[in-house]
C-alpha cells in the first residue's frame, strides 16, 4: 500500500533540524502502519505501545531525563536505542501522558534520535498535558484518498491518464465509465486501510462490510475513554444521527427533541476531537483565509469515511459494485460526503483540515454552495451533483457576488468539460484539481 504521507515522513527523517513527530488521526486510519513502514528504512525500529504494555509508563513517572529514559527503555525492551540508527516509536501515547511531556526533552537533549509518537485519542490527553510548542512536528492522518486507493489497487495507468488529460476536454466514453466504476468501488470499500487491503487481496465485499462494522464498534467502545458517564448517551445519539444529517445544516433537535443544544453540541465536539466526524462550517468566503469568516453556529457534518457512514445507516452499499450509475443518483448525501472526504485528504497534513461551505439566505434568492476551498490563493466554490444533469445556479450567484473567485467546480458523474467560469470535474478526478503535481 502506498500513502502520500510517507513522502513527508521520508523528508522528516532526512532533516538535520527535525523535531519529534506526532501523528494524529482517528482510530484505524493507518498511523501505526506509517511509522512501521518508515521504520523499515532504519537499522533498528523500536516500538513502545502503551496500550499493550502499560507497565512501561512507570519509566516516565520520575524525572524526564532522556539519558535515563533511553537506558531504562533499552533494558525493558532488551533492545539498543542508538541515535542515527534507531526509530523510536511511541504508539497510543495518550495512554501515557508523561511520555507526551517527554517529547520536548527528546528534542532538547537528544535531537539526533528519530522519535515518532501516535495516538487515536491524543487530543484528549493534550487537554491536560498541553502540546510542547515549538518542539514538536504534528502530522494529520486520514483514510486513504481516492488517489491512494487507485495506487493501492495498481491503477497507475488510470492515474496517468487522468493526470495528463486536458480538463477542458472529455475522456473517451470507455475511460470515463471506467473512472466511474472505480469511484463506485471506492464508495463501497471506503478509505480505511484494513478494508482497502482486504478488498485488494480478496475482492470480498462481505468481509469489507464486516470490517466496517468492526470500526463502528471500536469507536463506540472508545466513548467510555473520553466521556463522563452521563454524557456517553449523548455521544451515542450524535454518532448515530450524523450520517442521517449529511448535506444538511446540523440542528440539535434533529438529534433529539428531548435534549438541548448545550447537551448535544459538546457531544459532537468530542466526536470531532476523536476524528470520527468533521464539521463543515459556513463562511462568507470573501477571501483568504477562508476560515477567517466562519460562523461557528452554522455548520454541516460528515463522517470520517464514506463506507463507515453507509454502514452506520445500514445501507445495502454493496450495490455500488452492481449498478454504479443508479447509486450515484440515489445516494446524493454519500456523494457529497465523499467530496468532503477528498478535500480533507488533499489538504496540508501539518494542520487539522477544515471544511467550509457557503449559504445565502435571502428572500426569493436563497443559494447554497456545497463546499468552498482554496486553490492557487483564490476562493473556489464547489457544487456536487449526484447525477449528470443539474444546473449550477447557486454557484453562479456565488461567482457573481465574489469577484475575487475566478471560477467554480461542478463535481458530478459527468465527463470533463468547461462552460464559462464553471469547470466540470468527474467524481474520480478531484485529486487532479487539488494536487496538480500528482
Amino acid at each position: 500500500m502506498k500513502r502520500s504521507l510517507l513522502q513527508y515522513l521520508s523528508e522528516w527523517k532526512a532533516q538535520s533540524d527535525r523535531k519529534p513527530l506526532l501523528i494524529k488521526g482517528a482510530r484505524q486510519v493507518g498511523k501505526s502502519w506509517l511509522a512501521k513502514e518508515l521504520g523499515k528504512s532504519f537499522k533498528r525500529f523500536i516500538e513502545v505501545n502503551f496500550d499493550q504494555k502499560p507497565g512501561l509508563c512507570k519509566i516516565f513517572e520520575k524525572d524526564l531525563s532522556v539519558d535515563r529514559l533511553i537506558l531504562q527503555l533499552s533494558i525493558a525492551l532488551d533492545a539498543k536505542i542508538i541515535p542515527g540508527e534507531t526509530l523510536l516509536f511511541f504508539d497510543e501515547i495518550q495512554a501515557c501522558p508523561r511520555a507526551i511531556s517527554a517529547l520536548r526533552y527528546f528534542y532538547e537533549q537528544l535531537p539526533s534520535l528519530h522519535v515518532i509518537a501516535a495516538g487515536s485519542l491524543v487530543e484528549f490527553a493534550l487537554e491536560d498535558t498541553g502540546l510542547p510548542v515549538g518542539r514538536l512536528t504534528t502530522l494529520y492522518c486520514y483514510p486513504l484518498s481516492f488517489h491512494e486507493f487507485l495506487m493501492a489497487s495498481g491503477r497507475e495507468n488510470i492515474i496517468e491518464l487522468i493526470r495528463t488529460n486536458d480538463i477542458r476536454e472529455p475522456l473517451s466514453d470507455a475511460m470515463h465509465q471506467k473512472g466511474l466504476e472505480l469511484f463506485a468501488e471506492y464508495m463501497a470499500i471506503g478509505g480505511m486501510p484494513e478494508a482497502v487491503k482486504t478488498w485488494i487481496q480478496n475482492r470480498d465485499i462481505g468481509k469489507c462490510m464486516r470490517i466496517h462494522q468492526g470500526f463502528i464498534e471500536s469507536y463506540r467502545q472508545d466513548f467510555n475513554k473520553y466521556t463522563k458517564r452521563n454524557s456517553r448517551r449523548h455521544v451515542e445519539l450524535v454518532f448515530n444521527a450524523v450520517p442521517q444529517m449529511v448535506g444538511r445544516k446540523f440542528i440539535s433537535t434533529h438529534v433529539s427533541e428531548a435534549l438541548r443544544a448545550r447537551e448535544i453540541l459538546p457531544a459532537l465536539d468530542l466526536l470531532s476531537k476523536a476524528g470520527v466526524v468533521h464539521n463543515v462550517f459556513h463562511t462568507s468566503a470573501n477571501g483568504i483565509p477562508i476560515n477567517a469568516e466562519i460562523n461557528p453556529s452554522i455548520f454541516k457534518v460528515i463522517c470520517l469515511d464514506v463506507a463507515v457512514m453507509q454502514a452506520l445507516l445500514h445501507m445495502e452499499y454493496r450495490k455500488w459494485l452492481l449498478d454504479p450509475e443508479s447509486e450515484i443518483v440515489n445516494f446524493g448525501s454519500a456523494v457529497e460526503a465523499f467530496v468532503g472526504q477528498e478535500l480533507i485528504a488533499y489538504s496540508t497534513p501539518f494542520e487539522r483540515a477544515g471544511l467550509y461551505y457557503w449559504i445565502r439566505e435571502k428572500r426569493g434568492a436563497s443559494a447554497e454552495v456545497d463546499y468552498v476551498t482554496e486553490l492557487g490563493g483564490r476562493v473556489v466554490p464547489i457544487e456536487v451533483k449526484s447525477g449528470l444533469s443539474g444546473k449550477s445556479k447557486s454557484m453562479r450567484i456565488f461567482l457573481d457576488e465574489k469577484k475575487n473567485s475566478p471560477f467554480g467546480l461542478l463535481i458530478s458523474s459527468a465527463n470533463f468539460g468547461e462552460k464559462g467560469a464553471v469547470k466540470r470535474i468527474p467524481l474520480y478526478a478531484i485529486w487532479r484539481m487539488m494536487n496538480q503535481d500528482k
